[in-house]
């Protein structure tokens, strides 16, 4: 069957459903009207949405980190650190590698080796093989809502697990995990399974039940321009509705510069907004995430510290709906708990500092309408080559370059497209590829790239792309030396 942006019927899902619920022996576990059960019996305490739109409406700033181990009682002793210790407000549970590639049986052997060891042999929380009793014991142990955050193309058992087991939020899409994690599968094959999960998120609103889903906002989280994350990020918003998902959260990966990270997270929340009004979904409740510098980070404790502050006073003054914490512990590996709650607490501070502040001028408006005018002319472009339909356009769109994320990995993305800083630090394109910018775009970014050249004195060149990949490597937001 074609791909396309229409609801999977019940008797398609249904059937595809009983080949997932066989791809491991937890599967066997799930029953729909019993987990719709388990969830109503939540406390709203517990429950992500409710949250969200919590703080959507208060104008308050929600923190949460990224953690997970293999084994369920150590996963739980971490979370209710992090709970209790590091004052989160919201928690997520991390996913494994193994199982983020289907690789149930490896998961499972890491399991048993983490219990020999006596520590985490697993590089996140191995949820398909526990299974829907182990997470459910995990959501009973907590006081506040859990997300599963992974990176999985094929995320369809999983958030069988995941929703069964008690989870409220759920991270990823059909592009977003896709495009920055896998080399060689294809948009066609990741945007039908994440329609299962969005059909699947669907019937558990539809069954009184709302779940968050959440985009994957970042990407590769190297010098991507705001309109190429804002754009995968509508799309995946607008694939997520068709399928009847009701409470959205959409991410930004923070770049360097104040008021261009600022205005991308404030252009997000509005062209979302937007675009899901303007195509028949009005009944969506819009949140967003900025997610903490994703570059290299200092191994000194403190000058990561700098970092994590720049992060979250940009997620304060933007009024994101939560900001997703890094630890002074990135450079090392996996953070020791205590190093993930100082990261938090880090976090909540600055927001309690610039908890009456706001970042308004001219050039935040000015940034606006350039995000804006970009993402627009992408996403209208994706309509244009999907014939209306935003999910054969995407597909398109990727294989014409019009949506092109630098430096991933996937076989399926252009490349093209090269970004680099400006003299300010914010993430312009350095060649477009065949990204859509009108002629006034187009000299805008070249007009901002030619500002840095004559202050390095140099010529505007590729060269510049390099310097500042290797600036975000070594942890330097603004990208080069002074």
């Amino acid at each position: 069957m074609e791909l396309c942006n229409k609801k999977i019927a019940e008797d398609e899902f249904m059937a595809s459903r009983d080949e997932v619920l066989t791809q491991w022996p937890t599967g066997a576990r799930v029953d729909l009207d019993e987990a719709v059960e388990f969830h109503q019996k939540l406390p709203a305490k517990k429950l992500f949405s409710r949250k969200l739109i919590d703080a959507k409406k208060k104008g308050t700033t929600l923190i949460q980190p990224r953690a997970g181990v293999a084994l369920v009682s150590e996963h739980i002793e971490l979370l209710t650190y992090l709970q209790d210790k590091g004052e989160a407000d919201l928690l997520p549970t991390t996913i494994d590698s193994y199982t983020r590639q289907n690789r149930y049986k490896e998961a499972e052997d890491g399991i048993e080796e983490s219990v020999k060891q006596s520590k985490s042999m697993l590089n996140g929380f191995p949820a398909v093989n526990h299974g829907v009793d182990s997470c459910r014991s995990l959501i009973q142990s907590l006081n506040i809502p859990i997300q599963v955050r992974h990176g999985t193309p094929d995320a369809r058992l999983l958030t069988e697990i995941s929703y069964a087991g008690g989870f409220t939020s759920y991270e990823g899409g059909g592009i977003s995990y896709n495009i920055p994690y896998a080399k060689n599968v294809t948009l066609e094959q990741t945007i039908r399974d994440w329609q299962y999960v969005d059909r699947l998120t669907g019937l558990y609103e539809e069954m009184g039940v709302s779940i968050n889903r959440e985009p994957f906002g970042p990407l590769t989280g190297t010098l991507v321009p705001p309109c190429i994350s804002h754009a995968v990020a509508i799309i995946e918003s607008l694939l997520a509705a068709e399928q009847g998902v009701k409470n959205i959260t959409v991410g930004y990966g923070q770049c360097g510069n104040l008021v261009q990270d600022v205005s991308a997270i404030r252009t997000l929340e509005e062209l979302t907004d937007a675009y899901l009004k303007e195509h028949g979904y009005d009944d969506v409740v819009v949140t967003t995430v900025l997610h903490q510098f994703m570059g290299g980070f200092p191994p000194d404790e403190a000058k990561a510290f700098g970092v994590i502050s720049w992060g979250s006073a940009v997620g304060a003054l933007a009024k994101a709906t939560k900001i997703i914490v890094k630890t002074p512990h990135e450079a090392m590996g996996i953070p020791t708990m205590e190093a993930n709650a100082q990261g938090l607490r880090c976090t909540k501070q600055l927001i309690s500092m610039l908890a009456d502040q706001k970042l308004e001028n001219p050039q935040v408006d000015e940034e606006k309408r350039i995000i804006a005018a970009e993402t627009r002319g992408i996403i209208d472009k994706c309509f244009e080559l999907g014939e209306g339909d935003i999910a054969k356009g995407a597909v398109r769109a990727f294989q014409a370059g019009i949506i092109d994320v630098p430096f991933a990995p996937s076989k399926h993305n252009a490349g093209k497209m090269l970004p680099a800083r400006d003299n300010e630090g914010a993430v312009r394109i350095f060649a477009p590829g065949a990204v859509p910018l009108s002629k006034e775009l187009q000299d805008f970014h070249a007009g901002k790239i030619a500002e840095r050249a004559k202050v390095e004195r140099r010529n505007a060149s590729f060269q510049m792309v390099i310097d500042d990949v290797y600036a975000i490597g070594k942890g330097n937001l603004v990208g080069r030396p002074r």
